[in-house]
């Protein structure tokens, strides 16, 4: 098996692309739990907050291994979805924002 097809299906299967559901209003943000880290990401805008991302496009490529996993994910339908309060979107972007 591909190296890398099977970190991308190991990164699937283990449900580590997460979609973040913020009720009633329904925003949505997308992060990827990679090896150590969790990673924003926009899969419709093809961009990840991971230095690979950065460095990747650089060199001409299109996509890391977490914006490949999360396309996995999405065409599989292998998305862990989790819902929360628009109570609680500042909070998380917050965070979010602070591990970049």
């Amino acid at each position: 098996m591909n190296k890398d097809l099977g970190r991308l299906q190991f990164m699937v299967s283990e449900r580590r692309v997460k979609l973040h559901v913020f009720e009633p209003s329904m925003r949505k943000i997308w992060t990827v739990v990679g090896i150590g880290e969790e990673h924003w990401i926009d899969p419709d805008g093809i961009y990840c907050s991971c230095p690979g991302f950065y460095f990747g496009k650089l060199n001409g490529k299109t996509a890391c291994y977490h914006l490949e996993s999360a396309l996995l994910a999405i065409r599989e339908k292998q998305v862990e979805e989790i819902i929360f309060s628009d109570d609680e979107f500042s909070d998380f972007l917050s965070g979010l924002i602070s591990d970049l």
